[in-house]
């Protein structure tokens, strides 16, 4: 009864302590390291991404090989191509053909390039080409275009010792579009432009005209999956911004531009797709107080890169 007692008594035994860990837990934990050495922050990715390229990184990728082979047809469209710098490896022209003006440029532009066959043929065997176009005795073909990988254009900006500065374009069909968009990217100082390689635009003989020549100096890339590529980049420390007219940060308050940054780029009217703009770190609206409702990608690209490389000056 004894022993009953004692345990039903409402006197308290021994406590067991912390040990320290509540003192210790008052004292903090010192002062914030910087962003490079916080785990998980956006520098610090960048940090290890420029290590491990420190440490010797791998032989360039291939992105998705190389587009198919292209014919411009007609008088007029081959000698547009011819003077605006579009790659040619053959120019077919018809036996017999009528020498007028346009006939005589073209021979004259692709003797003087070089490095482009001339070829004479029937009129049936042009035919059979062209399934049938109005070739007017004038076909140029040009070569397929060799796509790079999406992480080589990051890798090359590291290399020079500049933060990537990229333009991805999500649902963008128009090749003029794709070519003005290598233009802006060539004219303020980016590093290249990505593609997904379904449902988009490629680098066409239309592409290079438009990017007038630029396209020979600024790569294009062509990722199979825009998602994944995006959150690639996010994870070499890479921020990704998506241009939408709703954005919640205007353009002028965008500092991720002074630093490593993907713009993505959605199409006139529709804008970025679902998971692309949820892909995103974050949306930028452009400023438009004139009123009108979209810009198209070229002219939004090009806004957005002066911005940028007006940042970085």
């Amino acid at each position: 009864m004894a022993g009953n007692n004692r345990r039903m008594s409402g006197k308290k035994g021994a406590q067991v302590g912390s040990g320290g860990q509540r003192r210790r837990g008052l004292e903090g934990k010192g002062p914030t390291p910087p962003a490079e050495m916080r785990k998980g922050h956006a520098k610090q990715r960048a940090v290890q991404a420029k290590t491990r390229r420190a440490q010797g990184r791998p032989q360039q990728r291939r992105g998705s090989g190389r587009s198919s082979s292209e014919l411009v047809v007609g008088r007029n469209p081959v000698v547009e191509a011819l003077r605006e710098g579009v790659p040619a490896t053959t120019l077919y022209v018809q036996q017999f053909i009528d020498n007028d003006e346009r006939v005589r440029e073209a021979l004259q532009l692709a003797a003087e390039r070089g490095g482009i066959n001339l070829m004479e043929a029937p009129r049936p065997e042009l035919d059979r080409m062209t399934n049938g176009l109005n070739h007017q005795g004038l076909v140029l073909q040009v070569p397929p275009y060799e796509y790079a990988h999406p992480e080589d254009l990051a890798d090359a900006a590291y290399d020079e010792g500049e933060d990537p500065l990229i333009v991805a374009l999500d649902g963008v069909t128009d090749p003029r579009n794709l070519g003005a968009v290598v233009r802006s990217v060539t004219a303020f100082g980016g590093h290249g432009v990505v593609v997904p390689e379904r449902r988009a635009a490629g680098m066409t003989a239309g592409a290079w005209k438009t990017s007038a020549g630029t396209a020979a100096r600024t790569p294009v890339a062509r990722a199979t999956n825009l998602t994944r590529a995006l959150e690639s980049y996010q994870k070499a420390g890479i921020t990704v911004v998506g241009l939408a007219a709703d954005g919640e940060a205007e353009l002028g308050d965008l500092d991720a531009l002074e630093g490593p940054v993907v713009i993505v780029v959605g199409s006139e009217g529709k804008g970025l797709s679902r998971l692309v703009g949820e892909t995103c770190d974050l949306r930028v609206r452009i400023p438009m107080p004139g009123g009108a409702e979209s810009l198209n990608a070229g002219v939004a690209t090009g806004i957005v890169l002066y911005e940028a490389a007006r940042r970085r000056a």
